[in-house]
């Protein structure tokens, strides 16, 4: 009996014990104590931490990776004291398709890799024993589930995003709407001298019961401090759901100001019975109004915002899509770093803890569904449950100022499968959230594409240089859409080319060499001149009210071979592992940051094979002195007045140039060496 009791004790121990004290919401780390095996039938399981992916590597090399299942189990002891809660689990992400099973029962399903799910365990779990959660993850492509294949990126599986346990009193704010907070949080009439803020919130009461109790919500400023409050007598029914609305207002509020100042107040919806707390939800606050006008630019506040924008893909070199916070931080200082305003976080819902980042790091954000580069025409039902998610999820984020439907995916007439699904998915986002702008993209530069003019802006993926036509194409394209479309709402939303760090040539005199889908040369200065020449050209033109270029950082594509990295976009500008910066980060980073700069361009392009070359100078500082072996050089007009070119004369051997410039008792130097063979 005593080795019984004993054995039982261990067993508890080993795993993961809840004890859920009486009282508000508790949110528990749920990444913990897991394991994970390929082969339930081979009884080896390995010990993990979430998040985590079975594809960290190998959807990095090469097209032999594993697609297929993975399991994921986690042992848990709920005392006898905890009935009378609720508990609830959320997934952050699993991919693509999650099955949780409970105690060797099916429990739920959820279909898509991007969007977090949550869902009750209450009722199905034992109290005072052991219980088994067992999630089933799949990553294959699936014609139902969008992304509908790997061509793009990768899908990687796993649970590669962080859960959580969620544990209530029996009157709560709704978990379970599409893994929400349950409330949503409206913003009206805001200015410098006001601001009304509307709280919609989805009750649900699991007593027998009628349940009288107050909504309470209240706002508090960055340092804690109550600002506002306000309290409404709601009665809860057990039947069903009970919707309520609460408002309160400010004056004089401190206004979200985008980078400026990101400045965040926190709203507070709590559930008070006879004054005690029962349940309680949190979400950042930033006042600001957003109006995009068409031909002008994007007004934050009523003042033309800088709309210097970025695109980000999610995986990294050896990690997948498996990151820690700390790594999505580092990521979000990166893009500060260089100076953007704005991110376009593409092709699909990314992580909670990526949009709060936004929040407070001040980004206006585009956020958008995973409906890209291909249609099965069996996908509808699932991209409108993602649309849903998306924007229930992520809806109260102030970052956030549109949502995308879908980007290059193509119908053949106005009336077809592409254009209807896209107006429907228009129709979901602005039924739960009619305060932001839609916006759909295509990658033909036409405004009569039949996928267009569903949405409130039109994107653009124009690749001039590297696709199609030459770098200055760009200019073409641009003036046409301002003669002709004068009064819509138009985006660049991708541009550029791949650069591999690693590869380089004295000389763009012959571009034909560079084959970007099927060669094997794709060298960083033909990247570097392309972004130089094209943010030129976007700069003359407030028509395009916001560009995006293609892409913050390197990412996998399992299915390509090209530029001389198998498996690889190189269009990044940051290499897949995070530790190199190339020439066109520095070029953007002294046109969108004000921190003093000077930077030597080409600087990997080192062996020189002619005695006339140029050199180009990254710079925000108005003069600077640029010297070859000691000997200062003038220097000529760039493209724009942080581009600064200097025809030098190399000696044979190795040749030091450096560059110095002041601003005010501060110097800055930079210098390289190129080497005449």
């Amino acid at each position: 009996m005593m080795k019984k009791i004993l054995l039982i004790a261990i067993l508890i121990l080993m795993s993961t014990s809840f004890l859920f004290a009486q009282g508000s919401r508790q949110i528990i780390d749920f990444n913990n104590d897991w394991s994970f095996t390929k082969d339930t039938s081979a009884g080896v399981w390995e010990p993990v931490t979430l998040p985590h992916t079975y594809n960290q590597t190998d959807m990095q090399t090469g097209k032999n990776f594993y697609i297929g299942n993975g399991f994921y189990r986690k042992k848990i002891y709920v005392d006898n004291q905890s009935k009378g809660k609720r508990i609830f689990l959320r997934f952050g992400g699993v991919g693509q398709v999650a099955t949780v099973y409970v105690n060797g029962k099916f429990l739920t399903e959820h279909k898509g890799a991007y969007s977090a799910f949550a869902f009750e365990i209450t009722n199905v779990i034992n109290y005072g024993a052991q219980n088994e959660i067992l999630v089933k993850a799949n990553n294959t492509p699936d014609k139902t589930i969008i992304p509908i294949n790997n061509f793009l990126f990768p899908i990687y599986g796993g649970i590669y995003r962080q859960a959580n346990m969620i544990v209530t009193a029996p009157v709560n704010f709704s978990v379970t709407d599409y893994a929400s907070s349950g409330i949503q949080v409206i913003q009206k009439d805001v200015s410098a001298q006001k601001a009304k803020v509307l709280v919609k919130a989805k009750l649900e009461n699991k007593e027998r019961l009628h349940q009288s109790i107050v909504l309470t919500i209240t706002i508090s400023d960055h340092n804690g401090a109550l600002v506002a409050k306000s309290q409404k007598p709601v009665t809860v029914s057990p039947q069903g759901v009970t919707y309520t609305t609460g408002e309160v207002e400010l004056v004089n509020p401190h206004l979200w100001n985008g980078i400026k100042d990101p400045y965040l107040y926190k709203i507070s919806a709590i559930l008070l019975k006879d004054n005690k707390e029962m349940d309680r939800v949190e979400e950042p606050l930033g006042l600001r109004t957003i109006e995009l006008i068409a031909g002008k630019g994007v007004y934050l506040n009523g003042e033309k915002y800088p709309m210097y924008g970025v695109t980000r893909h999610q995986d990294r070199w050896q990690y997948g899509s498996a990151l820690s916070p700390e790594q999505e931080k580092e990521d979000m200082m990166l893009i500060k770093e260089i100076g953007a305003t704005t991110i376009r976080l593409a092709h699909y819902q990314q992580s909670d803890h990526i949009y709060a980042l936004a929040d407070s790091l001040g980004f206006l954000t585009w956020a958008e569904i995973p409906f890209v580069n291909a249609v099965s025409f069996q996908e509808a039902a699932n991209a409108k449950q993602q649309m849903e998610e998306l924007v229930r999820q992520n809806r109260n984020h102030p970052s956030i100022y549109i949502w995308g439907m879908h980007n290059e995916v193509y119908g053949k007439t106005k009336d077809d499968y592409v254009p209807v699904l896209t107006r429907e998915l228009n129709d979901i986002a602005k039924i739960n959230d009619p305060y932001r702008y839609t916006v759909s993209v295509n990658g033909y530069g036409s405004m009569s594409r039949f996928e267009n003019l569903n949405c409130d802006v039109q994107g653009m993926n124009r690749y001039y240089g590297w696709y199609e036509g030459k770098i200055d194409d760009l200019e073409k394209w641009a003036s046409g859409l301002e003669k002709e479309y004068p009064d819509y709402k138009v985006m660049l939303t991708e541009y550029g080319a791949d650069g591999n760090i690693d590869q380089g040539i004295d000389t763009l005199a012959n571009p034909k060499s560079i084959d970007p889908v099927n060669g094997q040369f794709s060298p960083e200065n033909y990247q570097t001149e392309t972004h130089i020449q094209q943010w030129a050209i976007i700069q003359k033109h407030p028509y395009l009210l916001a560009s995006y270029f293609w892409n913050m950082f390197e990412f996998a594509t399992p299915l390509w071979n090209r530029g001389g990295v198998n498996a690889r976009n190189l269009k990044g500008i940051i290499t897949f592992d995070r530790k190199r910066k190339k020439d066109a980060f520095y070029w953007y980073k002294a046109n969108w940051n004000s921190e003093p700069m000077v930077y030597l361009a080409n600087r990997r392009d080192d062996i020189r094979t002619k005695p006339d070359n140029t050199v180009q100078l990254f710079s925000n500082i108005p003069s600077a002195v640029l010297k070859v072996n000691g000997k200062t050089i003038n220097g000529r007009p760039g493209v724009n007045d942080k581009h600064t070119l200097y025809d030098v004369h190399l000696k044979k051997g190795k040749n030091k140039i450096q560059v110095t410039a002041k601003q005010g008792n501060r110097s800055f130097t930079d210098e390289m060496i190129w080497t005449r063979k």
